[in-house]
């Protein structure tokens, strides 16, 4: 063994050791843990703590759900706010400021006054995630731009594209500072201060490192905007949602085509679980064409690409204290960031003047803990795709430069955004937003603007974080004007000694009387948004009954409308894994059932029971298509996990090839008899076809037609047990012995293609584990991960009488 190994093995046993120690719950105490892969230092060349956290995440998963309070202790680190165990000072040549480190390298900041938190919370953005910082920086002024077909976070991850921003793009970042100024006064001229003094100690954390780099507070408005625009957005695909029921109307006629596109839009499905069972109504989806929203010529839509779609799989288990064994509240949970080097956050621990909190940093974003802890309580997101960013139908007058609004011809504004590798990066606007494309609508041409609720503003959701950070939710009616401040889209999970409680935020608009949400908005001004939601509108609530608020980037409420770029909140999701608690769940209970859902597969556990309930009827072709059935049985009863345990590269049960094999079939064999093959592909446009196994995010199983499959069986066979049936009839059209014989066929050709590549013995049959491992992008770090669906960023927290 090397030196360097024999020393980390010796640091890996001290810490375990200390871990051990404080597993042990106890009496009215405080439990609080977390973890972040792939460690806390994110530059080159690599240190210890750049991958030590990798083993603690990864190991935990062939654990299932028999978690016990060491497997916590040794698979999480403490999340102290202040420093236990070794520490090693870092010099930063600011009297008032003491910066400890831990074992694995989390920065435990002490300051005399609030300006020395602040700045030191720069200075450790700049160490430990200076690389980047320096990528990072100009991408996000694209952000803010809100450049049409510009992917910022590309242009992070991508160096073969260089983005220089203009002028005009720093001068619209800027005025940013001027709508905190006027959002809140006072405070925003205390939370400039705060940036300011940040930036001042990323400048000097640059400094430490031999760099000459001065970070401002533009460069902090600008990280807001760009963390905002990859997790904090949804809707804009409504001419996407148009284009699809046109093709719907052409191929099934006007009335039956839009009872079609209004199920697979799945606008407001009564069985979608919620996380609060409270009802919040939000827009009317499905209502159709109207004056206000618009048909289109689905040949004649020409935009530019839009970004691709993100990672969604942060999810957070609320457990109050009177359901839980401790009887104090406990949480586990947090948002899915995507795997990266440098990872996307860094963590640290703030001290100060009315200052105690620890947990997840934007770099370069600002001295405001985005999820984490404080003495008193702790809150964690997870991407909500509330509808705050509408496509409005601008028509031309003139010429293509000029539009109609309010009964006046007006010229398009023109945005200089900068260049890409010295292309100019120049789009026109309306008084809606960028324009995107063109498309025609009733014979007539019109530009295609996009409006985002945050735009120009970003900045003031710095707000939220800023007095979560102070101590704000010290109360759950503080929490929820905290979290309203947010004006980006996420889902609040909140604990304190007391309580749990549940927000979601967003700036949503309220949209004109009319105005389907799934479709664009005739842009002539009489139907522009009027006004935003009130704190009381948005979906929330403490204390449940039920005792629990389960999120996993799901429905928020009942009748709720999400962003009208999601079509997955249908009867089934995956939410419904977090089950199994018992009547007083532990805190090893709630990691074990989080850990034993990272790793299920949602189709066996959701679905087969309802495609098997149909497949009883009937008899399978031949005994091949039985030995799959019977892999698949097999498979559910043994808790439907696709682990590959000994890392042999394989998912350990035989039935993870069965159904990697079948699902697309079985989605395709139930819906293409209403459909056909063309408007399956029409569809697969919105609505991804499935992202298991081998899909762009692994086994996340955000999207992929399940409540489709689903609803459409069941009330093939108990239709009075179905709400909010379907207003068609897919499966067999309706006929449950057309319906078998699809489904059969679909197992009979995955088990056939089976055979042909892995051999005739169904009990050999196997799914490669290595094609959806994890791996760190861009490629700077070779490590990777079995993969598991769980938070990147995730906290263990069991509140006690005393922290």
């Amino acid at each position: 063994m090397s030196r360097s190994a024999a020393q980390q093995a010796r640091r890996a046993s001290f810490v375990l050791a200390l871990l051990l120690v404080f597993a042990a719950p106890a009496s009215g105490r405080d439990r609080a843990y977390d973890i972040l892969p792939p460690g806390q230092f994110g530059g080159l060349p690599f240190s210890a703590n750049s991958t030590d956290q990798i083993p603690l995440y990864e190991g935990l998963a062939p654990f299932h759900e028999h978690v016990s309070a060491s497997t916590i202790a040794s698979h999480f680190k403490p999340e102290t706010i202040t420093p236990t165990g070794p520490t090693t000072i870092e010099a930063t040549g600011r009297p008032g400021l003491t910066i400890r480190r831990d074992s694995f390298g989390v920065p435990h900041i002490t300051g005399k006054t609030r300006d020395d938190v602040s700045f030191g919370a720069g200075f450790v953005s700049a160490v430990d995630r200076g690389l980047l910082l320096r990528l990072g920086r100009a991408p996000a002024r694209a952000a803010v731009a809100y450049a049409p077909g510009v992917d910022a976070f590309a242009l992070v991850t991508d160096p073969s594209k260089k983005y220089i921003p203009s002028a005009e793009a720093e001068r619209l970042v800027t005025s940013e500072q001027g709508a905190i100024m006027r959002a809140y006064g006072a405070k925003g001229r205390s939370m400039l201060h705060d940036l300011q003094v940040y930036a001042d100690g990323v400048t000097a954390g640059f400094a430490s490192q031999g760099a000459d780099i001065h970070w401002t507070i533009n460069d902090v408005l600008a990280t807001t905007a760009f963390i905002g625009s990859i997790f904090g957005a949804g809707g804009g695909n409504e001419v996407d949602n148009a284009r699809v029921l046109a093709r719907f109307r052409q191929k099934l006629g006007k009335s039956r085509g839009l009872s079609a596109w209004r199920d697979v839009m799945e606008g407001n499905n009564p069985e979608t679980p919620t996380t609060t069972s409270k009802r919040f109504p939000y827009g009317q989806p499905g209502r159709g064409p109207s004056r206000a929203s618009r048909t289109i010529d689905p040949s004649s839509v020409s935009t530019v690409a839009s970004p691709a779609s993100r990672r969604v799989a942060s999810n957070f288990q609320l457990i109050s204290g009177r359901r839980s064994a401790t009887h104090r509240p406990m949480i586990v949970g947090g948002p899915q960031l995507g795997y990266f080097y440098p990872e996307i956050v860094l963590e640290a621990s703030l001290n100060g003047p009315g200052i105690h909190a620890r947990g997840a940093l934007v770099p370069g974003g600002g001295p405001y803990v985005l999820i984490g802890r404080t003495r008193d309580y702790a809150w964690t997101l997870t991407s909500a795709s509330n509808d705050n960013v509408d496509q409005f139908l601008e028509r031309f007058c003139r010429d293509t430069s000029h539009y109609v609004y309010r009964g006046h011809c007006r010229a398009m504004g023109t945005f200089d955004a900068g260049t890409i590798n010295g292309k100019p990066l120049k789009f026109k606007t309306t008084v809606h937003g960028p324009v995107f494309g063109t498309v025609r609508s009733h014979g007539l041409s019109y530009a295609i603007a996009k409006r985002r609720s945050t735009y120009k503003q970003d900045g003031n959701s710095l707000a939220a974080l800023r007095d979560m950070t102070l101590g704000r939710g010290r109360t759950v009616s503080g929490f929820y004007n905290s979290a309203n401040e947010f004006g980006f889209t996420f889902n609040w999970g909140y604990a304190s000694r007391k309580h749990i409680a549940y927000f979601s935020s967003g700036r949503l608009p309220r949209r004109a009387k009319g105005v389907d949400p799934l479709l664009p908005t005739l842009g002539s001004g009489r139907f522009d948004w009027r006004g935003f939601l009130s704190v009381g509108q948005h979906p929330h609530e403490s204390d449940p009954r039920s005792g629990y608020f389960l999120q996993w980037n799901g429905k928020p409420a009942p009748g709720w409308t999400q962003g009208d770029d999601v079509q997955s909140y249908g009867s089934v999701q995956r939410v419904e894994l977090f089950r199994g608690y018992g009547r007083r769940p532990t805190l090893e209970r709630a990691v074990g059932v989080m850990n034993r859902a990272s790793t299920q597969d949602l189709r066996i556990q959701q679905l087969w029971p309802v495609i098997r309930s149909v497949l009883r009827r009937h008899s399978a072709p031949d005994a091949r298509t039985r030995q799959a059935i019977d892999l698949l049985n097999g498979w559910l009863r043994h808790g439907g996990s696709r682990i590959d345990s000994d890392l042999n590269g394989k998912i350990d049960d035989a039935g993870a090839a069965v159904m990697d094999h079948a699902w697309v079939r079985i989605a395709d064999a139930v819906l293409r008899p209403r459909l056909g093959t063309d408007l399956l592909d029409v569809l697969a446009s919105v609505e991804t076809k499935d992202q298991a196994p081998y899909g762009r995010n692994g086994s996340s199983f955000a999207e992929g037609w399940y409540g489709y499959v689903d609803k459409d069986l069941r009330t093939l066979m108990t239709p009075r047990k179905v709400r909010g049936r379907f207003h068609l009839r897919y499966c067999g059209r309706g006929s449950r012995s057309r319906c078998g014989a699809a489904l059969f066929g679909a197992l009979r050709d995955a088990a056939a293609e089976l055979a042909s590549q892995q051999g005739p013995d169904p009990s050999k049959w196997r799914s490669d584990a290595t094609l959806e491992r994890i791996k760190f992008k861009p490629g700077l770090l070779s490590n990777s991960m079995r993969w598991v669906n769980r938070p990147t960023f995730q906290q263990v927290i069991s509140f006690g009488k005393t922290p």
